[in-house]
């Protein structure tokens, strides 16, 4: 588990859309996007994909949990581990979620409770003795969830809509940015705007430029995209994230090696993978 002092970054889930186990993925991970950010110790979680159980197991018998859970948007890839998160049933421990897409048409509480409803799952979210909050903002507010802690937001171009998110810390700056779609047109405004000047940019990278005609319109982007972005933003360090299900330990080392060629530096992460912005 990644170190309490500083400003740190865990992958729990690396992978989009859906888990992939098997013996192709076990260097990179086949648990879907779960990304644990420490601010000298405070508990910060994007995303409660698959990857969020096996948080929850490392920080089982550390004493009471504190945390804020963001999500970037609900589809099932994202949520799925939520339900398996044994900190939520742990009535010293207390959890704070977060959505800036669902409004005005959903609330966060209500698509947890109807994702966790008969006949679809056999334990509601009253089974939950942590008692979480649910907070719904609006895509582009400015929060603080912790003393010290400054986290900007934008909306991102994806079905049921989707945000992003800059966590700021100590003159230090980590963004996440998945389940985006990019307008081969031009670079995203929005985009460019949360990543300027960021240490970390993860980004969702789940196919290639040469594979994205064949799935436009299905809401995800390239990792030839992220280095534009990066590079036209002055990003210091590009990551790739979201991984395609598809996209087996092979075909990854060989997109690692072409990234590390466009632009030396870029890290694929990988589950178990801890960053210092």
């Amino acid at each position: 588990m990644a170190d309490k002092t500083g400003f740190t970054v865990t992958f729990w889930g690396v992978r989009g859309s859906l888990a992939t186990a098997g013996p192709g993925t076990v260097r990179y991970g086949g648990n879907t996007s779960c990304v644990e950010i420490r601010c000298d110790g405070e508990l910060i979680i994007f995303d409660a994909g698959t990857g969020l159980r096996t948080l929850g197991l490392a920080l089982d018998g550390n004493g009471p949990v504190d945390a804020d859970l963001f999500f970037s948007h609900t589809h099932l890839d994202h949520v799925v581990g939520l339900p398996f998160f044994a900190p939520l049933f742990q009535p010293e421990n207390n959890v704070r979620m977060w959505a800036g897409h669902l409004q005005p048409e959903h609330d966060l509480q209500e698509v947890i409770c109807s994702m966790m409803r008969a006949p679809l799952f056999p334990v509601p979210p009253d089974m939950f003795g942590a008692e979480p909050h649910y907070n719904d903002f609006l895509c582009g507010e400015t929060l603080t969830p912790k003393p010290g802690v400054t986290i900007k937001t934008a909306p991102l171009n994806h079905p049921d809509r989707a945000t992003a998110y800059r966590v700021e810390f100590e003159g230090k700056s980590v963004c996440y940015v998945t389940d985006t779609e990019h307008d081969p047109s031009g670079l995203d405004e929005n985009i460019l705007g949360l990543i300027r000047g960021a240490d970390l940019f993860i980004y969702d990278s789940t196919y290639t430029d040469e594979e994205y005609p064949s799935y436009k319109g299905w809401g995800h982007s390239t990792w030839q995209e992220g280095v534009r972005l990066s590079d036209a933003a002055g990003v210091k360090t590009l990551v790739l994230f979201h991984h395609d299900p598809s996209h087996d330990d092979v075909f990854m080392d060989g997109v690692a090696a072409a990234a590390e060629q466009m632009r030396p530096g870029t890290i694929v992460a990988r589950e178990g993978l801890s960053l210092d912005p």
